[in-house]
């Protein structure tokens, strides 16, 4: 049986920074012991930065990254400690914005209207500025590795990949040291992915996405969701090796915009059944239907979503939806004219 290496976290308000939530996931490997080090502290760190307390979030991420490093490789009880873990963090503060951490090749995916945002890199030791720090620190890549080993170049803990003492942590062969994306939540952001390797390795961002939004729109439970998401993931057999045979760990974060998560719930069923979503907007606005099966198609949709407390005004809007666009195409069209 595979042990389970990863931790995460997930706090609707953090101690000690109100109106302040956060998100992570930490995906160990080599063993459990700097995860589950990082799950309980990193977040504690970030906090306490004094740049934190001035409204500089990037700076605090970074050095509360940094500073659980240097914490874990002091630790009389962790310090030689082999395992290591990705960090994959979501910081969202009470003016709206986020901010992703990302140290390592977990993931943070936004769904935004249906399309799935990255909001963060994998970092591979084949990626050209990862292969330039790794060389330069006395490393290198072989076979997609840091060293023939490490399948990843930034990580928490794997102090054996830290050794230079002539380099600060910025530079070290494999660095704690996180990219930092900022987003201003916008009204289309539905919610927030963050998910370990094991995930991303079966589905693309645009998969997850289509995946968790189905199940929104048939009330399905968050956690239930990560459990189906996770299952479509697992292996047909239980060998050690290959495709959904990783530990999986996954966090979907509902984006409320200050409704509750019954009105999320609603909002999103009821953007589904008018198909609001990007891809289905594009091709209705091409005018690749005409209006009879583009109503035929609506109310299939309605049907689809038929647990929808309004189903009939779901319909009713998505006719007026499409009539609306056959107006614009055809004032369009006779301007063309």
């Amino acid at each position: 049986m595979l042990p389970m290496e990863d931790a995460h976290t997930t706090l609707l308000e953090v101690e000690g920074a109100e109106g302040t939530a956060f998100f992570a996931v930490y995906d160990g490997h080599g063993g459990s012991n700097v995860a589950k080090y990082s799950g309980e502290g990193l977040h504690k760190r970030i906090v306490a930065d004094s740049a934190f307390s001035r409204g500089e979030y990037t700076s605090a991420i970074k050095n509360g990254f940094l500073e659980m490093d240097r914490a874990l490789r002091y630790d009389p009880e962790y310090g030689n400690d082999s395992s290591g873990c990705t960090a994959i963090t979501a910081t969202i503060t009470d003016k709206n914005v986020l901010y992703v951490g990302n140290a390592g090749d977990s993931r943070a995916v936004l769904g935004t209207d249906g399309a799935a945002t990255a909001l963060s890199n994998d970092h591979k030791p084949v990626n050209k500025e990862e292969s330039r720090r790794i060389v330069a620190a006395g490393g290198f890549v072989e076979y997609g590795r840091v060293n023939g080993s490490l399948a990843l170049s930034r990580a928490l803990g794997d102090f054996e990949f830290k050794m230079n003492a002539t380099l600060g942590p910025d530079d070290q062969i494999v660095t704690a040291n996180p990219v930092i994306v900022e987003h201003k939540l916008a009204e289309d952001d539905e919610f927030l992915v963050l998910a370990c390797d094991g995930i991303w390795d079966c589905m693309t961002s645009q998969e997850v996405v289509t995946f968790v939004r189905k199940g929104i729109a048939e009330r399905t439970p968050l956690d239930t969701l990560c459990e189906q998401t996770m299952d479509h993931c697992l292996a047909s057999d239980s060998g050690m090796t290959g495709v959904g045979c990783d530990n999986m760990t996954m966090v979907i974060v509902a984006i409320l915009h200050g409704k509750t998560l019954e009105e999320w719930y609603d909002h999103i069923i009821q953007k589904v059944a008018v198909r609001l979503g990007p891809a289905d907007s594009k091709a209705r606005l091409n005018g690749d239907e005409d209006p009879e099966a583009l109503e035929e198609k609506a109310v299939a949709i309605a049907e689809e979503v038929e647990k929808s407390t309004t189903p009939e005004e779901a319909v009713e809007e998505k006719k007026e939806h499409i009539a609306e666009e056959q107006k614009i195409e055809t004032k369009d069209d006779a301007e063309d004219a």
